[in-house]
Parts: C-alpha cells; structure tokens; sequence
C-alpha cells in the first residue's frame, strides 16, 4: 500500500498517533514523528495491519531514519482522573511538545484536535491507513507499548499481559474475577461480566 507524503507539502509535519484507549490495564502510549523525505521506509502501514514481526522491523527503520520521534505515555491512575480520550490527547500534546525539531503543522489520526497546542493540526480519520507519518507514529506507540506491557507481565503474569497486552480477553476477565485487580488496571473501565466492586478503590 502507498501511503501519502504529505496532508500538505511542509517540510516539518509531524504524524501523531496512540496505542492502547481499549485495553483495561497498562498507560495509554502516544507516538510523535517527522519523517526524512531523503530516506524512505518501505511498507509503512496502520499498525494493526501489520504483524508483531513487521512492526517490530519498522519501529527499528523508523527511528533511526525520522528526523525526529517521541513517545510518550500516560498512567491508569491520570487516565481515571481525566478519561481515556483526554488521556490520549494529552499523551499526544507532550509528545510533540518533545520532539527536537517544532513541527510545521500535524496532522493526527481521528476526529479530536488536540488542546492547548498552539500549532496548526488536521484530524485525519484512518489516518495511519492514509499518511506515511501517522502510519510511523502508530507503530512507535503500538510496540512501545506492547513492550512495556511484556515488562509488566513479568510482575502480573496471572493476567496473561503477554498475549493479551491488557486488553479483555477472556483469561484477563476470568483473572481479574478470580484475583481481583491490580495497580497497572483503569478502575474507571467496567465490564459488564466483572463485579463493578473490583474497580473500586
């Protein structure tokens, strides 16, 4: 699939994009990138179109081919106070509030802009399916996360974090039925099959 350069011909558009609003465990990850025009990476694509194999290749060309990437994350415990779609947008401010080179514009895959930033941005559904730079910042923010969540299934490795990456399976609903919940788990997330008392503080 041929991914677009470019929402507008600017040197420095930065693509932003986020892993992880479902999952009932682990930060929400966000993912910031301004490309190389001079250096090409081949088979960019919407993350969840691609393979672990694939992505994990991709993150490595990526990062040492843009001009400049961030990722950023934001805990369960924030993401309870402010919900998971402020989350998410604030995950993606600070990442490209860090990235080294000031984007010209961004352009972001869905429908929400991103508040307090004062720099030109587009919304852009499937985006990551459209733009080379949207389809980068999806993969840095789906394997950063994946990763994260291998790490903190070595702590929690009852609720499979490993297969599942938090999402609600059915060994991490069975799990948290049997051993309730822990630290890394959105207590704000409900499943209707799961005693609401579980997510209580």
């Amino acid at each position: 699939m041929n991914l677009k350069t470019y929402y507008k011909n600017i040197l420095y558009e930065a693509g932003c994009d986020e892993a992880g609003r479902g999952p009932l465990a682990g930060p929400v990850f966000a993912a910031a990138v301004i490309l190389d025009p001079n250096q090409e990476i081949l088979g960019l694509n919407d993350s969840k179109k691609l393979n672990e194999k694939e992505r994990n290749i991709l993150r490595t060309e990526i990062e040492s081919k843009a001009l400049c990437w961030s990722v950023c994350k934001l805990e369960p415990i924030e993401i309870d106070q402010i919900n998971i779609l402020q989350a998410s947008l604030k995950a993606m401010r600070f990442c490209l509030l860090d990235l080294k080179i000031r984007p010209t514009s961004i352009i972001i895959d869905g429908n929400k802009k991103i508040p307090h930033l004062e720099i030109e941005q587009y919304c852009i559904v499937k985006g990551d399916a459209k733009f080379q730079s949207i389809a980068a910042a999806s993969i840095l923010a789906k394997t950063h996360r994946d990763q994260y969540m291998l790490e903190i299934h070595q702590e929690f490795p009852l609720y499979g974090w490993n297969q599942n990456k938090g999402y609600p399976t059915l060994k991490h609903r069975m799990a948290i039925q049997q051993f309730g919940i822990c630290k890394y788990h959105r207590k704000s997330f409900q499943m209707k099959d799961v005693h609401p008392h579980l997510f209580e503080s």
